[in-house]
């Protein structure tokens, strides 16, 4: 008990949390002023699994059904460490979280070859259609929303997402686009809608695959809009325009190169490319998660900016617009995890109750990293011809106010 007390201490800066163990009085730790949470251990163990690895004990604790927050739900547990560790005011307790040198250097090598890269790929979005389906929005874009306004519905965000984007790439009508990482289909089916081009979306999901084809023939675009089972590395021929979303975090640090010289080879001279990623505020250490690298997302990495231009530069394609979004994700998640605590009954019949918890978990993991901790997104344009864009931004207000206007 004391040793999970003094972690308690040194990573509160306000409130407490009240520790319940079978057969042992309540102990309170952390500085107070604040809410107290009542966090119950239903075993001995879990103290000592939780302090030999904070980030994983946590998680895989309360996944199994051994740690219970009894006044209040995980994102509070989370939220009220993580509110005393905010990245930008230095983070003090985040030290007790690390790891050691040998799994950081190993986060950086680790590959990503094709073959392991759809192994991963599957390991979590053929889960089944069905579980995406109780917390996306109705065009199921699982990534990152656009809040014009922090009170819009995750169905317009997702919207207004989908025209910021597209104003972006400056699409004519019939140019060849390509869509890395297509998910579902809805951000190829919308690119031909409001702009009348060409989409390829290419992904590496066998159910994603499926259903982003019967959306196609279903919208009656399936003769402009085609959908492929294949790795970005192993494509061929040339495209107007490269859009890529919620995909690049897949990619892993070891393979930074490789993407943007594939893309560099896939992008005509005078193409433009949109990469919207979550990226990492700062420099980064090339440590996953390790909840996340277990359960959720093997072989992913999240790209400091600067990790970015240096790979992008190799390939000489030349950042032509930087954005950064940082706190549409938080909006975003806080809509998923409601919707997934409203379909909990759904979900634990499709899975159970741990799969419920763990899910719960990793959204509510993500939160407290967009608002506290390093998370954003970004959003960055390329071109390889420094000479391909009109020289004001004012052509992407422009069509973003139109494709708006059209959905």
């Amino acid at each position: 008990m004391a040793l999970i007390g003094k972690l308690i201490d040194r990573l509160l800066a306000k409130g407490s949390i009240t520790l319940l163990l079978p057969g042992q009085e309540p102990a309170t730790y952390g500085p107070g002023g604040g809410k107290d949470l009542r966090v119950r251990a239903t075993d001995r163990r879990v103290p000592f699994d939780i302090a030999r690895n904070p980030r994983l004990g946590v998680g895989e604790t309360y996944m199994d059904g051994r740690l219970i927050v009894e006044n209040g739900t995980i994102l509070d547990l989370l939220e009220m460490i993580t509110g005393s560790n905010a990245w930008e005011e230095g983070g003090a307790g985040r030290k007790h979280f690390g790891k050691s040198k040998l799994k950081k250097i190993t986060a950086l090598i680790r590959s990503n070859d094709p073959r392991r890269s759809r192994r991963n790929v599957a390991h979590h979005y053929d889960l089944g259609n069905e579980l995406y389906d109780t917390f996306l929005d109705e065009d199921m874009q699982y990534s990152c929303a656009y809040f014009t306004d922090p009170a819009n519905s995750l169905d317009q965000a997702q919207a207004d997402k989908k025209a910021h984007i597209a104003a972006k790439l400056h699409l004519q009508p019939g140019q060849k686009v390509l869509d890395i990482g297509c998910g579902w289909g809805g951000m190829a089916i919308y690119l031909h809608q409001v702009a009348k081009v060409d989409v390829v979306g290419i992904t590496l999901s066998r159910e994603q695959l499926a259903v982003a084809r019967r959306r196609a023939e279903e919208a009656g675009v399936a003769d402009r809009v085609r959908f492929e089972l294949i790795d970005y590395r192993q494509l061929h021929g040339e495209f107007d325009r490269i859009v890529s979303v919620g995909m690049f975090e897949h990619v892993g640090a070891a393979h930074f190169d490789d993407f943007f010289a594939a893309c560099r080879r896939l992008l005509k001279r005078d193409g433009v490319m949109l990469l919207h990623t979550i990226g990492r505020m700062g420099s980064t250490s090339g440590t996953p998660d390790s909840f996340t690298d277990k359960y959720i997302f093997p072989g992913y990495h999240i790209p400091s900016l600067s990790q970015m231009s240096a790979a992008s530069e190799k390939a000489r394609l030349i950042a032509s617009d930087v954005e950064m979004l940082r706190l549409h994700y938080a909006y975003t998640l806080r809509h998923w995890l409601q919707r997934v605590r409203d379909n909990r009954a759904r979900i634990e019949a499709m899975y159970d109750a741990r799969f419920f918890r763990m899910w719960e978990f990793y959204i509510a993991g993500a939160i407290v990293m967009f608002e506290h901790g390093t998370g954003c997104n970004y959003q960055v344009q390329y071109v390889r011809d420094r000479r391909t864009l009109p020289i004001t931004r004012d052509y992407m207000a422009q069509a973003e106010a139109r494709y708006r206007a059209a959905g």
